[in-house]
């Protein structure tokens, strides 16, 4: 208490209605505002008024409760409100008046105090003259329980424990979280008058009976004092004016004030009582009631007369530290006086201005036509109709149509903005040429005239049909035979959603094209990095897939399974099946975090496979630092300063990250009429960067939680800036939702510590003059939540400006839209223009100009090709598979391999029985890499296998499909496997280096093959079986079993699979292929084999009599063991005329000194 300290502020808090002769009302109730700067007062006749400020003006007033329930007790303060407990009911209401919960229960007979619980601000206990206690959640504003009480209580308190005190001048101790009680303290012989609570401390003050014949009670000299901490009572405080009332100061720890009904004020430290600081407040009757200000800044007095006095410094007088504004009425304006006169022009009547949307702009799901015009009836139909008594009847002549259901006659005719649905691939090719104008044509031609119209479709009021959320369908051929290319008209791959955590898909696009994205995870993929799960190797595996697609659709299958084995995603909540509840947006913003953070880590662990790029754009030395180039990339550099508010300590620590939350500020009210001041994005930019927030937090100098200040100091800014918009109000999508608010390039300055952000006509200027090195930034794209409204789900979209990742820059924008597996060419005005209701940002990407259109391919030359020729097994196992030899077989374009997989079922397709009885794939079977067979297609080793891997899974197994992939739960178990068990992670970057060294991938039906690995591979680099053993006008793909029991004469898969001899045989058919190629007589035999399929229903024809033993692939002998080469099963049945048999040590005519005869 401050030597200037006096009265400052006189009023009546309820005073008489005017008019009357009757007296001011009495106050029972006072408290100080903890979040804004307000004094709330309760009367006996349960009204709450609240003033504000040092002049305590009227703020809100009303009543609780009916007069007849008596006084208001006590008044405890929310966020969202404030809780007025009365006698018989509990209240809580906004600051500003409304009420949003009133409790009434049979147990509140006599309430006369409360507590907040363990649980904070989300729940109280409330107490009194009473047997019960009842324990209230606030959020939902019910009594949750009911709780015995032990005594009868009068006052609470809360500080580590909830203290009560008695009507017997008993103070019980109670636990928060079991509300049993912990301790009782006997603090006063009669009564207690007063009491508080405070970190570790209790101090009361009470009376005792002077008289014990006539019963007179009086205040009694001292407080007493009770340390919390060790459950002992200490020495008591003497106050010989008789202590009437006590306040423990709430920001010195140890610091009370102890007030008499005379007005006189002591204030005396716990540690040394007897020595104290004594004022007196000019007060002529007696005090009823004392209360001091959360900041420690104010006191108020209340005396018999209803009087309040607000005591405090007059030049530091408030009641809260950092106390947010009070919301106030807006002043209601008169319209101004026109002198109207028939000269008077019509444009002086102005028009009002809106800030929000009209009610009468009713959404479109509210308006519905009254009638509809009745059906068209096809007159064929009419004429077969039967009169009978009752009427007509006749056969049902739509049979494409479903039963039972009224037609949507009012929509016949329109055209629909949206994409009808394709056929199948399979009913497609069977369509006449009569009828040839295809599916995909019609599709383009419906894109097209959309885009003609030029209509932005982000105005509307609902998501417009070409941001619905599509689903894959299923025919009997599974999603192989879904048209892909009818909703991609672009060379731009897009992503499948049919598989867990998709989401993602849209922030995958997002940061493929952003080049030095892009780079990192491709540079770190090249490396001979085996860390498994490693995120940054599989968004390079990822991005290079979409890379080489050319406009077919992908799945990053196997980087969403590694999320999902990452423990740190899992602890993040990144996973849709963990039913976290949080929304798409907030998963995909904390997911990019997650991304960001992985790339920064794992690009440090392995020197990159080549960093020109980043050495040219950075002018960097040779061998840059790791750290130095993800701090260059990712990192925004910042120094955090935390300060305390009440001991003004600063310390500092580093606050660097690699994303960046924008942060907004806060809409102060204004008068009607007056436009709010216009808030840039650069604005919301450096407050997001800078970050300068007030939160609770450990003060070391304090050792306690206080109020601290934080700001970041900002060292650089990164070539990649990702931000997240944090968007959680309505008035900041509103903001986002301004036309032309978001710009497509920013410039930004660091200078001395501070961030400057420039855009528009700003940035053009700084540019002119030059005066600073200003970093231009070009917004790459941004992921955006799209709200369809019921039955469409919520999903996510990406809207990327590929202008900055194409290898040569174009002189325009080239925005295209990414959803999911639906690509489209977009303008800017439809990428940037956002809509409030249905069309939100979530994460930004922008990206440093002068690094736009730079890619580097020079990870292909130094790509780490170490995994091809290493062995994980010990040379003493049997083995299948030979690995190459580093010197003589080193695998390049002109290398041919043949390749052959096994899959196991992760889960059971979900079949679906419509109304017709027809079966409807909802979701296919899931599949899963199982093992995986590489065999040399040249040189002298020709047909031997040097990969032969079998997959450690990790998910649950449905099915190991034993019988077509010869998998058996011995040969995936660790404990009991005989074969080269690997990891996912090991079998595909095998496959991925194969394929960037650019090996020619030869194969049966390789499509499924490449689908299950996950991988893309060039058309140029595929040589499959299936499709040279083809006729497009037959419709009918041919098998590899009847391929080679009719050209090779060989029976396979007898049994089961075996995926080395499946690509053996694969290899051997090829060659058939050559040299019917060569003999010109290949249009011939394909005549040939489709005819003699029709006879055999394209099976092979077996001998019943003979019984055919399957054998499993045999290992390979070991150097200088008998054979000396590879061996390939001959079956009983394999000899045939025209055909030949595989023996020990086969070549391949041509093949080792001279040229092979494969050609592609």
């Amino acid at each position: 208490m401050d030597a200037d300290w006096a009265q400052v502020t006189t009023c009546v808090a309820f005073p008489a209605p005017p008019g009357s002769n009757g007296y001011p009302r009495r106050p029972t109730a006072i408290a100080f505002d903890v979040a804004q700067e307000l004094l709330w007062v309760g009367s006996e006749m349960g009204r709450v008024t609240s003033f504000s400020g040092r002049d305590l003006q009227r703020y809100t007033s009303f009543r609780i409760h009916p007069d007849s329930e008596g006084p208001v007790h006590q008044i405890l303060f929310h966020d969202k409100g404030v809780i007025i407990l009365g006698s018989r009911s509990v209240h809580m209401a906004m600051r500003r008046g409304p009420a949003l919960w009133n409790i009434r229960h049979d147990d509140m007979t006599a309430l006369r105090c409360m507590s907040f619980t363990s649980k904070g601000a989300s729940e109280i206990v409330v107490a009194g003259w009473q047997d019960t206690m009842l324990v209230i959640d606030v959020n939902k504003g019910e009594v949750v329980k009911t709780v015995p009480a032990e005594h009868h209580y009068s006052t609470m308190k809360k500080s580590r424990y909830i203290c009560a005190a008695t009507k017997s001048g008993i103070v019980d101790i109670i636990d928060p979280v079991t509300l049993k009680v912990a301790k009782t303290w006997k603090a006063h012989l009669s009564y207690i008058n007063d009491m508080d609570a405070q970190n570790d401390f209790i101090v009361t003050c009470g009376g005792s009976v002077k008289q014990q014949a006539a019963q007179v009670y009086m205040l009694d000299p001292y407080v007493n004092v009770f340390d919390l901490k060790n459950m002992a009572s200490m020495k008591p405080m003497p106050f010989p004016p008789l202590a009437a009332h006590v306040r423990l100061h709430p920001r010195m720890l140890t610091t009370s004030i102890v007030v008499s009904q005379q007005a006189q004020m002591h204030v005396v430290d716990l540690m040394n009582p007897n020595t104290s600081n004594v004022r007196y407040a000019n007060i002529t009757s007696p005090l009823s009631m004392f209360e001091i200000a959360p900041s420690g800044e104010a006191l108020v007095l209340v005396d018999s007369e209803c009087q309040l006095h607000l005591w405090g410094s007059p030049s530091k007088i408030h009641f809260t530290d950092l106390g947010a504004p009070a919301e106030l009425p807006e002043p209601e304006e008169r319209p101004p006086v026109l002198d109207w006169s028939p000269d008077t022009p019509l444009s002086s009547v102005g028009m009002p201005y809106y800030r929000e949307l009209l009610f009468s702009a009713w959404p479109a799901g509210f308006v519905s036509d009254v009638g509809a015009p009745p059906p068209q009836v096809d007159p064929a139909f009419l004429a077969t109709l039967k009169q009978v008594e009752w009427g007509y009847y006749g056969p049902n002549t739509k049979k494409n149509q479903p039963r039972n259901q009224v037609a949507d006659t009012r929509s016949m005719g329109k055209a629909s903005n949206a994409l009808k649905p394709p056929k199948f691939l399979s009913e497609k090719a069977r369509e006449t040429s009569s009828s040839s104008y295809s599916a995909s044509a019609r599709a383009m031609s419906d894109i097209e005239s959309e885009r003609s119209n030029g209509e932005i479709e982000g105005l509307k009021l609902e998501a417009p049909p070409m941001y619905w959320n599509c689903e894959i369908k299923y025919s009997k051929f599974g999603i192989d035979d879904f048209d892909f290319a009818y909703f991609n008209q672009t060379c731009y791959a897009g992503l499948e959603n049919n598989v867990s955590n998709s989401y993602a898909n849209s922030l995958i696009q997002l940061m493929n094209y952003t080049p030095l994205l892009r780079n990192m995870a491709l540079q770190h993929a090249a490396t001979a990095c085996l860390v498994d799960p490693c995120m940054l190797c599989e968004m390079g595996y990822v991005f290079d897939m979409l890379q080489k697609a050319e406009g077919s659709t992908c799945q990053a299958t196997n980087m969403l399974k590694a999320l999902v084995h990452s423990p740190q995603a899992l602890s993040d909540k990144l996973l849709e099946d963990e039913g976290s509840g949080q929304s798409l947006a907030a998963m995909v913003q904390k997911l990019c975090k997650f991304l960001l953070d992985s790339i920064s880590q794992e690009y440090r662990s392995i020197p990159a496979a080549s960093t020109a790029l980043e050495q040219s754009l950075f002018n960097l030395g040779p061998s840059p630092d790791p750290d130095d180039l993800v701090s260059r990339i990712l990192t925004t550099s910042a120094v955090t300063a935390i300060k305390c508010t009440n001991c003004r300590s600063e310390y500092s620590r580093p606050g660097n990250t690699c994303y960046n939350d924008l942060m907004y500020p806060v809409q102060k009210p204004t008068a009607r009429g007056v436009r709010a001041p216009q808030t840039t994005f650069s604005q919301v930019l450096k407050m997001g960067v800078e970050r300068e927030t007030t939160t609770k937090g450990w003060c070391n100098r304090c050792s306690r939680y206080q109020t601290l200040q934080t700001r970041k100091t900002i060292k650089s800014v990164p070539a990649v800036l990702a931000l997240n918009t944090a968007i959680t109000t309505p008035e900041q999508k509103k903001l986002w939702a301004t036309p032309r608010w978001l710009p497509e390039e920013i410039g930004i300055i660091v200078d001395q510590g501070q961030f400057f952000c420039y855009e528009g006509q700003d940035l053009q200027l700084h540019l002119l003059r030059g005066a600073h090195d200003i970093a231009v930034y070009s917004l790459v794209g941004l992921v955006v939540n799209i709200e369809s409204g019921k039955p469409l789900k919520s999903h996510l979209v990406s809207m990327v400006n590929l202008a900055h990742s194409d290898p040569t820059p174009p002189n325009k924008s080239r925005w295209h839209m990414f959803n999911d597996f639906t690509v489209r060419a977009i303008s800017t005005g439809e990428a940037l223009t956002l809509n409030a209701t249905w069309k939100t940002p979530t994460v930004l990407m922008y990206h440093l100009k002068t690094a736009n259109n730079k890619s580097s391919m020079d990870w292909k030359a130094n790509l780490d090709t170490s995994i091809l020729f290493a062995d994980f097994r010990s040379e003493s196992d049997a083995k299948t598979y030979h690995v190459l030899n580093q010197q003589t077989e080193k695998p390049g374009p002109e290398t041919i391999i043949a390749l052959d997989t096994e899959f196991v079922s992760l889960k059971q397709p979900e079949i679906h029985m419509n109304s017709d009885g027809e079966r409807e794939t909802i979701r296919p079977m899931s599949h899963a890499l199982a093992r995986v067979s590489v065999i040399r297609g040249q040189g002298e080793e020709e047909g031997t296998a040097f990969i032969d891997d079998y997959i450690a899974i990790r998910e649950p197994i449905v099915n190991y499909l034993t019988l077509y992939s010869g998998i058996t739960p011995e040969d995936l178990d660790p404990r009991t496997t005989k074969h080269n068990l690997v990891s996912l992670k090991i079998a595909y970057k095998k496959l991925w280096v194969l394929l960037n060294l650019g090996c020619k991938f030869l194969g049966h039906g390789l499509r499924q093959d490449f689908r299950v690995i996950n991988i893309q591979v060039p058309r140029a680099q595929i040589i499959d079986t299936i499709e040279k053993f083809y006729l497009k006008a037959r419709l009918r793909k041919l098998s590899l079993a009847f391929l080679a029991w009719y050209l090779l004469k060989e029976d396979i898969q007898l049994e089961t699979h075996d995926s080395i001899e499946d690509a053996r045989t694969a290899l051997k058919l090829y060659r058939k292929y050559l040299e019917f190629e060569d003999a010109g007589i290949l249009d011939l035999m394909l005549e040939d084999i489709y005819r003699a399929g029709r006879a055999t229903n394209f099976k092979p024809q077996r001998r019943d009599d003979q019984v055919v033993q399957r054998t499993l692939t045999p290992p390979l002998p070991m150097e200088g063991g008998p054979g000396g080469g590879p061996v390939t099963p001959t079956p009983a049945t394999g000899k045939r005329g025209g055909g030949f048999v595989v023996r020990p040590g086969f070549s391949t005519p041509g093949a080792g000194k001279g040229a092979s005869p494969m050609r592609d």
